[in-house]
């Protein structure tokens, strides 16, 4: 029996991996193979340069940070195995999990199996996909290729009005596709956005198709009343339509919210669920801040808290 099992990897999973090892608590990591349609490491797999992760004044590549948190896992003597728990027995103790025909028991589970962006898949989108084209503006917005650009934000809720306002840092201006005539964002989040000459809404706005040459230079979309379309010449565009939390494996195992996501105790300050002995961290609790930094702090807690709860048993 497994002393604790970290599903899934990510700034949250090897956090917790680092630390859990060197408290000698012998932990083995499931990293998944494309789970969640992504290569281990999660979300952070689909930016391209990190420039907001401490310690890197410079930047660095996404792959290199994961190759990096996925070898000092290793190094504190973390287990790693590429595959992916697509099944869970919480109901008793030792709680079960599954990869295809493989059982694993163990005592303690920390499930850190972050939340993927939604996209459109417009056309055009594969081609600038991790580089022009980005869900996130807080982790990517500040490169050089968007300073002093036009950029396109898709949204109509809080976040996408916080990703416009964030890129009117560094945009000389920013144009938000709304695909209705109102907005889901709070009266405060729309008068602030509103009141920002850089910011301009585009109501009843629909993105077709991404295109250019070796860089994204335009945007192809559609007023869905009139059907008319228009192009947009533009140097990047930030999807913010939400996110959605792997959590499919989990239902009617442990308690989630109705967006999908794992309810911890007193978020942030405790990382356990409503099972014993299972804990939650990164993206797949936080519904947020979902930034690398705050996922690699709730690993850590994650893992002192299972520290705890097995010294107790």
């Amino acid at each position: 029996m497994e002393n604790l099992v970290i599903i899934w990897s990510g700034p949250a999973g090897h956090t917790a991996a680092i630390y859990a090892a060197r408290a000698n608590l012998n932990p083995i990591m499931f990293e998944g193979f494309m789970a969640g349609g992504v290569a281990a490491g999660g979300q952070l797999t689909t930016t391209s340069k990190v420039e907001n992760f401490p310690g890197f004044p410079t930047g660095i590549d996404w792959s290199e940070l994961m190759m990096n948190m996925r070898q000092q896992s290793i190094n504190a003597w973390t287990r790693i195995e590429s595959k992916t728990i697509d099944k869970v027995d919480f109901s008793g103790h030792p709680l079960k999990l599954f990869s295809g025909n493989e059982v694993i028991e163990a005592k303690s589970v920390i499930i850190a199996t972050w939340a993927i962006a939604k996209r459109l898949w417009i056309t055009g989108e594969k081609d600038y996909r991790q580089k022009w084209i980005s869900a996130c503006a807080i982790c990517d917005g500040g490169l050089p290729i968007f300073r002093n650009k036009v950029v396109v934000v898709i949204g109509w809720g809080d976040v996408a009005m916080e990703e416009a306002h964030h890129m009117s840092h560094f945009a000389s201006k920013v144009i938000v596709l709304v695909r209705t005539d109102k907005l889901r964002a709070s009266e405060v989040m729309q008068a602030r956005t509103k009141a920002n000459e850089k910011i301009e809404f585009r109501r009843f706005t629909e993105a077709l198709e991404a295109q250019g040459n070796d860089m994204l230079t335009w945007l192809k979309v559609v007023n869905n009343q009139t059907k008319q379309e228009e192009i947009i010449e533009c140097s990047g565009l930030f999807y913010a339509i939400g996110h959605t939390p792997n959590t499919d494996f989990l239902w009617w195992q442990i308690q989630l919210d109705n967006d999908g996501y794992i309810i911890t105790k007193h978020m942030p300050v405790h990382t356990a669920t409503n099972v014993d002995g299972v804990f939650a961290a990164g993206d797949v609790a936080d519904k947020k801040f979902r930034q690398a930094i705050t996922s690699a702090g709730s690993g850590c807690m994650a893992a002192l808290e299972a520290q705890h709860y097995l010294q107790q048993q």
